[in-house]
């Protein structure tokens, strides 16, 4: 899903967990790339305006060809400028610059292979227009995204909540997928002060949480209530705690997007679910507190897709603008 699951991706692969199969090259094939790529770059605007200019060196992830894209992008306007104005030097110039940049992407296209005369002259010709493209859609990325993140929230639910009940892989602690061993727990920045901050408004916290890895063989109940107990002693007490234990396949009641698990935990504390709210990273959350008829807000990280943040009631850029949210009227 976006930038964090093409890593995520790459990581797997260089494990051994998964396999790639490759699917012989096409003008279909890599428009479907270059729409992936365009994705990621959404993505990225995302991202930039939720957490800033530094947020790769934060979230330690690659930077990508963006850069590359502009520069090419502008010799290209500068020899077609040159060619207007009947500037000779600007012209030679400019198409010198975007020739080169050119060359260079299509060459490292190119070089990984299958160096077959269908494949280069397709990363030959998608080459050409792949940068203008990138600058285009990181430009209007960066428009949306701004727009989203400063789309003021619902005035429909403005009473603070009487239970929050909250995701915990991405939104308390930093996902790792499928994790059953405690000391690879590691909180969030700020999420111990959001928590104390609501546990001081006397609002009780609840976890629902998707554990699909025991479906799947590769996390056990036990692994997953000892990682739960290492994430209560860092942040502090949270009950209950739910998830749910079934595969994406499975057809269960409690698994997000469904809301089987926040009707559990508004029934386990005492609380109309209208009167809960819940925060979580990804589109899932906000279906499942919609589901119910609670109030939700979405904290995105790498992971969270643009669709999900558009279509998200409310969004804040981390667990501590996220409580400021649900406390403002407290």
């Amino acid at each position: 899903a976006g930038y964090d699951g093409f890593w995520l991706h790459r990581r797997l692969r260089a494990a051994g967990v998964i396999n790639v199969s490759v699917e012989p090259t096409s003008l279909l094939v890599d428009r479907r790339a270059r729409r992936a790529k365009t994705d990621r770059i959404d993505a990225d605007a995302l991202m930039r305006a939720l957490h800033g200019r530094h947020w790769h060196h934060r979230a330690q992830a690659p930077r990508g060809r963006l850069g590359r894209h502009v520069a090419t992008t502008a010799a290209g306007v500068a020899a077609a400028a040159g060619l207007v104005t009947r500037r000779r030097g600007l012209a030679v110039a400019g198409a010198a610059g975007w020739l080169g940049g050119t060359a260079e992407l299509a060459w490292a296209r190119i070089a990984p292979g299958p160096r077959t005369i269908g494949e280069v002259a397709t990363m030959v010709a998608t080459s050409a227009v792949l940068p203008a493209a990138a600058t285009w859609h990181r430009l209007a990325g960066e428009v949306r995204a701004r727009a989203l993140v400063g789309r003021p929230p619902s005035r429909a639910r403005r009473e603070p909540p009487e239970a929050v009940l909250l995701d915990r892989d991405g939104t308390l602690v930093v996902d790792v997928p499928y994790n059953g061993r405690p000391e690879r727990v590691v909180p969030v920045p700020g999420a111990k002060a959001a928590l104390d901050r609501l546990r001081a408004a006397g609002v009780p916290l609840a976890v629902v949480s998707n554990q699909s890895g025991v479906a799947r063989g590769l996390v056990t109940p036990e692994q997953v209530d000892a990682v739960n107990r290492r994430v209560e002693e860092l942040l502090g007490p949270l009950w209950p705690w739910l998830f749910c234990p079934h595969g994406p396949d499975d057809g269960c009641e409690c698994r997000k997007p469904a809301s089987g698990l926040v009707h559990a935990a508004a029934r386990a504390l005492g609380v109309p679910t209208e009167r809960c709210a819940v925060i979580g990273d990804i589109g899932a959350d906000m279906a499942a507190a919609r589901g119910a008829g609670a109030r939700g807000v979405l904290v995105p990280t790498a992971a969270t897709r643009p669709e999900e943040v558009a279509a998200a009631p409310e969004v804040a850029a981390d667990l501590g603008a996220a409580v400021d949210l649900l406390l403002r009227d407290a």
